[in-house]
């Protein structure tokens, strides 16, 4: 197929990208390399796309919407993969219009570039963030989730209810998958794993936020690519069962479908560094700190109907995952 991937030289979207290459798909990648974190990572993580005949390398933000529009005209990708997005909780107290910019405007240019190229699916990225004040656990996708404590969380539940109008309107197949904390090699250097891998080696305190009592569900970068894969390939359907009296958030009369994608499996953030220190034989010296506005204390993903419907299946221990992230660092980093 050919495949539209936004965020190409991000975590996921070189990851996702490398393996549908490999696969024998064509991808055209876009990507702005900004600089909210360093720019010679996702240069590397480009550098190993860049030579594959059947990968297009394109520098365009979401927000252009004249560049956007052209890229679909030019390219008419069939189905597309849109990763792309301004991240991070904390980064959106400091920055609210970066995220307005990106995750919402950007957002739009996507979904009008799917509706007016007839493209046959829509996978696009949410984020556990979008539970909020939730407290029920495992977090399904039938729940309600009207509750954000961070305007990211926001901008991720309105990508949610936008794609399901383009999907009632247009009859546009879209899926949303709300990733759950995402770690492996390549990732992003604002993330706890690769905060706390560079601190404690340079021996340097790391800052433990919520005083390590922290849940998360961490999901290891192959797990969820695989799958976004098998997502990609099993086009989001309508639900004939849908019912307006009690709606379910998850499906809908339209080709709409959300789902988590996590290990299923939440790891206490005190054992998570206690991994870290014994892959790298060292141990850290731990600032204790109180929650931060805009975090939530916990969170773990009810996979059943990922499992169900594409047969999601992630395998990577927390032990394992850990171990080959900090082999890459020390080999990337030459540390």
């Amino acid at each position: 197929m050919k495949i539209l991937v936004t965020g190409a030289a991000g975590f996921i979207g070189s990851t996702l990208t490398h393996r549908l290459l490999e696969r024998g798909d064509e991808v055209i990648g876009v990507d702005n390399l900004n600089d909210y974190y360093e720019v010679s990572l996702k240069q590397a993580r480009l550098s190993r796309l860049t030579s594959h005949q059947n990968f297009t390398d394109i520098r365009l933000s979401l927000e252009d919407e004249t560049g956007m529009a052209k890229v679909f005209k030019d390219h008419k990708p069939q189905r597309v993969v849109n990763l792309a997005a301004q991240a991070g909780v904390r980064y959106s107290l400091e920055n609210p219009q970066a995220y307005v910019s990106s995750n919402l405007q950007g957002f739009v240019n996507i979904l009008e570039g799917c509706r007016h190229n007839n493209v046959e699916h829509l996978v696009y990225a949410s984020s556990s963030s979008v539970y909020g004040a939730n407290t029920s656990m495992p977090f399904s996708v039938h729940d309600n989730v009207d509750h954000p404590v961070s305007l990211y969380a926001a901008s991720k539940k309105a990508n949610e209810l936008m794609a399901h109008t383009y999907s009632h309107i247009f009859n546009l197949p879209t899926t949303g998958l709300r990733f759950f904390t995402v770690y492996g090699p390549w990732g992003r250097p604002d993330m706890a794993l690769f905060l706390f891998t560079k601190n404690i080696l340079a021996g340097k305190p790391i800052d433990v936020f919520n005083y390590g009592n922290h849940r998360r569900d961490f999901t290891y970068i192959d797990d969820i690519v695989e799958g976004v894969i098998r997502t990609l390939d099993n086009v989001a359907a309508p639900n004939e069962n849908w019912d307006g009296m009690s709606p379910d958030s998850a499906t809908s009369k339209a080709p709409y479908r959300l789902y988590n994608i996590g290990s299923n499996n939440p790891v206490e953030l005190l054992r998570y560094i206690e991994i870290i220190e014994e892959c790298l034989g060292k141990k850290a010296q731990k600032n204790l700190l109180p929650l931060q506005p805009g975090d939530v204390p916990d969170t773990y993903a009810n996979v059943d109907a990922l499992t169900q419907d594409v047969g999601y299946s992630p395998s990577t221990s927390v032990e394992e995952g850990i171990a080959k992230f900090v082999e890459w660092y020390r080999d990337y980093y030459q540390v």
